[in-house]
């Protein structure tokens, strides 16, 4: 029997993941992969009405039911929103997961996003995934686990938010997934961060997220000749492998970004 693979998305806050890879998450779950979400903080900021502490333990609990129905796990590096930096500190704890989980591949925000905590992660991530194997890389809480048995293994960045650069010029992405099967596992991946909704109608102008991020998907699905799509880069800079891991499980679903 084949070995499980196992996948490891480290994005910044909770309900990332979910906003850009769900359906990819969802569609690898349903092929026997082993999910495992991570975020550098636990969501402090992301209300107007519940104190640091309250909503960042309200929002662990939401990304735990969330990871849980892709039967999957949540893990928190434990840093706080806005004070995401790549530093040695979260390096050390993302290194930690990853040594940890042991992935066969990982995924992480798009390099340049939106706000800076998600270009930070994206940073940590890069840094992380490639010293998770090396015995002598002991920084705090890298020091508990032992090296990574699997070595460098593949990246991918989520499409940035709205598939725009900071000028608003569209990202084309260079694969997309068709998620049109699991839009409706997505959403309810979703609605299990129910804190965001309220936050993020005050904070984005965005009403019911959920239904913005089906947006978002059903403009690039168009783009690609499918209902729904999530759009992937892989990181093909030297010293991390390029086997399309990804791709080849869900062959017949990739579409070449447009």
């Amino acid at each position: 029997m084949a070995e499980k693979k196992v996948i490891l998305a480290l994005t910044a806050h909770p309900d990332d993941a979910e906003i850009r890879a769900g359906g990819t998450l969802t569609l690898l779950a349903q092929r026997g992969w082993e999910i495992h979400i991570a975020t550098c903080s636990s969501g402090d900021c992301g209300s107007a009405e519940m104190s640091p502490g309250a909503i960042a333990a309200t929002r662990r609990k939401e990304a735990q039911a969330a990871a849980a129905r892709l039967g999957g796990k949540y893990h928190c590096l434990g840093g706080k929103d806005l004070q995401i930096y790549d530093d040695n500190e979260m390096r050390a704890a993302a290194t930690a997961v990853i040594r940890e989980v042991d992935p066969d591949c990982m995924i992480a925000h798009y390099p340049i996003d939106y706000m800076a905590d998600h270009t930070a992660a994206s940073a940590v991530v890069r840094t992380a995934l490639f010293v998770a194997s090396m015995a002598n890389y002991v920084v705090g809480s890298s020091a508990a686990v032992p090296p990574s048995t699997k070595g460098v293994v593949p990246l991918y960045y989520l499409s940035p938010v709205e598939s725009s650069d900071f000028f608003g010029n569209y990202i084309v992405p260079q694969f997309c997934v068709d998620t049109s099967s699991v839009i409706c596992e997505k959403a309810e991946l979703l609605a299990c961060h129910a804190s965001q909704r309220d936050w993020l109608l005050r904070h984005h102008g965005i009403d019911h997220y959920v239904e913005q991020t089906k947006k978002w998907d059903a403009e690039l699905g168009a783009k690609v000749g499918v209902a729904y799509a999530e759009g992937f880069f892989m990181h093909k800079g030297h010293g991390y492998p390029q086997t399309p891991i990804i791709q080849e499980a869900l062959k017949g679903l990739i579409r070449k970004g447009k």
